[in-house]
């Protein structure tokens, strides 16, 4: 799941930055209030953690944006302005939560797992292919009942593979959605995370998952090298 760090204070964004990634979640910030409102617009997030006072545009007037533009976002309000009048007024604007600063990441974290349960339907929570099984909100993943410990960006490959169970997907689409970057045909990078994956997610069972497709790139899914491919189910 992708976050967006709307927050002028370099070293409070670093912290909120390190600590969410830290909880496998991707984090992108922003300290400019008219950049933040363009990437919450033009980019897929799954939440916002906004800022009030930021500069060139307040955290108010991008408030009023994205529930005009994305209703459905869920929008977390962190700010120094503590007192009742600009609660109310977020939350009247449409802010899903309110928390003010100084705050404990424990409690952000808390906050952020109980918006993304709000924010999704229970059926989209649990990505499952095979014994291989996935959790979005609460960043968990096991196969064959085992807990498997991952790195924030083995997590967001392995989501994303999982969500496209089943299809063929290029090195240039992996490095666009897990990195947000244009491919580099020079670099090696998702090769070297698919088999770091790969060690930990099919050495030890008895059925790969993770299947290399020669000339094209990588897909995730239940099939032998015969069979058919059996593409992600979601689970409650």
């Amino acid at each position: 799941m992708r976050i967006l760090v709307a927050e002028d204070d370099t070293a409070l964004a670093s912290f909120v930055k390190k600590g969410l990634e830290s909880e496998h979640y991707a984090v992108d910030v922003s300290a400019d209030g008219e950049q933040a409102r363009a990437m919450a617009g033009e980019l897929d997030f799954d939440l916002v953690v906004l800022d009030l006072n930021l500069p060139r545009l307040d955290g108010v007037a991008i408030l009023r944006f994205l529930r005009t533009r994305k209703p459905s976002m869920p929008i977390l309000v962190l700010t120094g302005r503590t007192r009742v009048e600009d609660r109310v007024l977020c939350l009247d604007l449409g802010a899903d939560d309110y928390l003010g600063k100084p705050f404990s990441f424990a409690e952000l974290s808390a906050r952020i797992r109980a918006l993304m349960r709000r924010s999704h339907l229970p059926a989209e929570s649990v990505l499952a292919v095979d014994d291989l099984k996935l959790d979005r909100v609460e960043r968990r993943v096991e196969r064959a009942g085992r807990r498997i410990e991952l790195t924030s960006k083995e997590f967001c490959l392995l989501e994303y593979l999982m969500r496209n169970a089943g299809r063929r997907i290029t090195r240039a689409m992996i490095i666009e959605h897990v990195w947000n970057l244009s491919f580099d045909t020079c670099t090696n990078v998702v090769d070297v995370y698919v088999n770091y994956l790969r060690r930990k997610v099919d050495d030890g069972y008895g059925k790969h998952l993770i299947h290399t497709i020669r000339g094209v790139g990588y897909e995730l899914s239940a099939r032998s090298d015969k069979g058919p491919a059996t593409g992600a189910r979601a689970e409650s």
